[in-house]
């Protein structure tokens, strides 16, 4: 077998990608002149200009927390010594090459919202307000303007760094095979180590700090001990989507020659077996909070449950958990192609939904803003992704041949 060793990307792909990142663009400048445009009191110009920092907030966290998930997977297979991904595994280390690009944005974006003028967002920047607010006061040790920079920096930073580590300590056997099995060992142990420091900063951040600073103290008065957890697994199953999608991509444009349906079941299967681990969160979450009727605990919940915010959250709740339930349950589904691309599409969409009811009942408690910019925004960070993507993934060998555990990928079965 004759192996296709390096993705040559498509004109038209490059095409659809610019086309996605001009449509974000203009949809933020088209946000940004409605909400900016108009007249009205201070408090309606302070509430039109929070939807437009909202919009970008909700964004650039969603996008930025799935393909920083890619970087968990590596991490997660290398730690478990796993080889089933092996010939598709430069698919992940592609995606993450977007994470200092996004996270940079992202970081820009939270600056801006942290030190500007506005507090509609983030009530706790406010210091005069929060000196009268007993909640806020009491929380000022870890909800303050220091403290979030330099965990939002030193995150974004080591997601960045240790992905491009891993990438690169990949990307070296490449040209250099393993000449004795004592290499082999040691190049695998390096690989855990790198793993392991990243899986440190991961459970310090995306499974604790980071959700609470970036999205939950939004809700300031609000908490949830399971947030970090919720907000990982909604991210997590999307990237595992997202992986799958450019795996059937490139397998549809006859890459990817080792990858078979054995690999994309187990992709399928993780879609769903997390899309269950997701409603397990939700419904510890939610409805046991809602079920105990805590009025401190329940405020977040009202407008989304039963408020102006009800259509998106039940729709959301569909979505991530009874269509992947009754599409991905059977073996079959999980090895079809255009089930698994749909599914794919539809689970990452269902989230995308589910942060935007995250992040908006908070600077926008009246009335739900028109989801049209947001969704042509959401676009230009797709359209981010495809670019960076498809150029990591031309100038490297799809498949890593030299792995020691590349063997193991290629007779893969379930």
């Amino acid at each position: 077998m004759i192996l296709r060793e390096k993705f040559e990307v498509p004109k038209k792909y490059n095409s659809f990608s610019f086309i996605l990142m001009a449509v974000g663009v203009l949809a933020i400048i088209g946000l940004y002149l409605t909400t900016h445009g108009g007249g009205g009191t201070e408090e309606e110009k302070k509430i039109q200009d929070a939807r437009f920092w909202a919009s970008l907030l909700q964004n650039s966290v969603f996008f930025l927390l799935i393909v920083n998930a890619s970087i968990f997977f590596i991490a997660a297979t290398t730690l478990t010594w796993g080889g089933w991904q092996m010939t598709f595994r430069r698919v992940p280390e592609a995606i993450a090459a977007t994470v200092p690009v996004i996270g940079l944005i992202t970081l820009v974006i939270l600056l801006s919202i942290v030190f500007g003028s506005n507090h509609t967002i983030y009530h706790w920047t406010d210091e005069e307000h929060v000196k009268h607010d007993a909640i806020l006061n009491f929380k000022k040790g870890f909800l303050n303007k220091e403290f979030y920079v330099i965990v939002s920096v030193l995150a974004i930073g080591l997601w960045s760094f240790l992905g491009w580590k891993l990438r690169k300590l990949s990307l070296q056997v490449d040209n250099n095979p393993f000449k004795t099995k004592e290499e082999a060992k040691k190049y695998v142990w390096n690989n855990t180590v790198w793993a392991a420091l990243y899986m440190i900063v991961f459970a310090l951040t995306v499974m604790s700090s980071i959700p609470w600073l970036w999205l939950m103290s939004i809700d300031a008065h609000w908490y949830s001990t399971m947030y970090s957890w919720y907000t990982f697994a909604s991210t997590w199953v999307s990237g595992i989507a997202l992986i799958a999608l450019f795996v059937v991509y490139l397998k549809n444009n006859n890459y990817l020659e080792l990858t078979n349906k054995e690999h994309l079941h187990d992709l399928g299967v993780m879609m769903f077996a997390f899309s269950i681990f997701w409603t397990y969160l939700w419904y510890s979450q939610f409805m046991l909070i809602w079920y105990a009727n805590i009025p401190e605990e329940t405020t977040y919940f009202k407008p989304r449950a039963q408020g102006i915010y009800g259509g998106i959250f039940w729709l959301m709740f569909i979505i991530n958990f009874l269509a992947p339930l009754l599409i991905l349950m059977t073996r079959d589904a999980k090895r079809k192609y255009t089930t698994i691309a749909f599914m794919s599409v539809l689970i990452i969409f269902g989230h995308w939904l589910d942060f935007f009811q995250m992040v908006f009942p908070g600077p926008s408690p009246s009335n739900v803003p028109l989801i049209v910019y947001d969704f042509a925004i959401a676009m230009g960070f797709v359209g981010l992704i495809l670019y960076i993507t498809g150029r990591t993934l031309s100038k490297y060998p799809l498949i890593a041949t030299n792995n020691p555990f590349i063997k193991e990928s290629v007779i893969h079965h379930t």
